[in-house]
């Protein structure tokens, strides 16, 4: 694909994974959304579900069988705990998967919070012709996958290479 000097907009959905947050207190699914548009994309759907492996595989194949979303963004479900089950949930849906987006975001992580980003399973994948992102439910987590990744790899201007490059060739066989 020849280089875009446009801003290319995309349809984003976000989930949020959380079975203590409500719409109202869900500062991470709200800063995705104010970044997401903010950068100006367009927020195709908003759904916040407890963190239950069954639904949350339901919504994401949902989504990724559309074929006007670009992205999901997924926030929350990511840790050790027992009921944490984002990467249970959405690794069998992705056709492949993109380690250096769980790698680098490890790695900034460490440059802010220690040792401590060794709890973090985020990962990234492509599903379906659809980019799929499953961040950490804190909201400073989310800032960093957006401020220092995301934000840049969803703008068809960054160079040498980004994400939205990728799209019209996604379903070449």
């Amino acid at each position: 694909m020849t280089a875009q000097n446009q801003f290319v907009p995309l349809s984003l959905a976000v989930l949020t994974v959380s079975d203590t947050r409500t719409p109202e207190n869900d500062t991470s699914g709200q800063f995705l959304v104010d970044a997401l548009t903010e950068a100006g994309h367009r927020l195709h759907e908003r759904k916040l579900l407890r963190d239950d492996r069954y639904a949350i595989r339901a919504q994401v194949a949902a989504w990724i069988a559309e074929p006007a979303v670009h992205g999901v963004l997924i926030t929350g479900g990511t840790g050790f705990t027992g009921r944490d089950s984002t990467p249970e949930a959405v690794l069998p849906l992705l056709d492949k998967e993109m380690p250096g987006f769980g790698e680098l975001f490890r790695a900034l992580s460490f440059e802010e919070i220690g040792t401590s980003s060794l709890q973090s399973r985020a990962f990234a994948g492509l599903s379906n012709q659809t980019f799929v992102f499953a961040l950490p439910g804190s909201t400073s987590a989310c800032k960093t996958a957006w401020e220092k990744l995301l934000r840049a790899q969803l703008d068809a201007r960054t160079r040498p290479c980004n994400l939205v490059g990728l799209i019209p060739r996604l379903s070449e066989r």
